[in-house]
């Protein structure tokens, strides 16, 4: 897993170099332009780099997409309660569900 977590690293270091390509604020302040478009946003309760305060804000900017803050979770989407809440979003939008 070496090769993947080199690989990994390096990408998530560009996009953070870049500011993910968005100027400071930008996601917040521009949340009303995704009125109409369904999205679900996924959190861990315990989640140190990003704390659920921001999620929590995106939300109140965007209250049309569902916002889930998952308890004894982290940062990880593989952890079992993000990943469970990813794939049930993913297929509600599939039409599987």
């Amino acid at each position: 897993q070496d090769d993947y977590a080199h690989a990994f690293a390096r990408i998530e270091t560009h996009y953070f170099i870049n500011g993910g390509w968005m100027e400071d604020g930008q996601l917040l302040r521009d949340a009303h332009k995704l009125k109409g478009i369904p999205g679900v946003i996924v959190h861990g309760r315990y989640d140190m780099p990003c704390p659920p305060k921001y999620a929590w804000a995106l939300h109140k900017a965007w209250p049309e997409a569902e916002f889930h803050l998952v308890e004894g979770a982290g940062h990880a989407y593989s952890e079992p309660g993000i990943l469970d809440r990813l794939i049930y979003a993913t297929d509600t939008f599939a039409g599987k569900v």
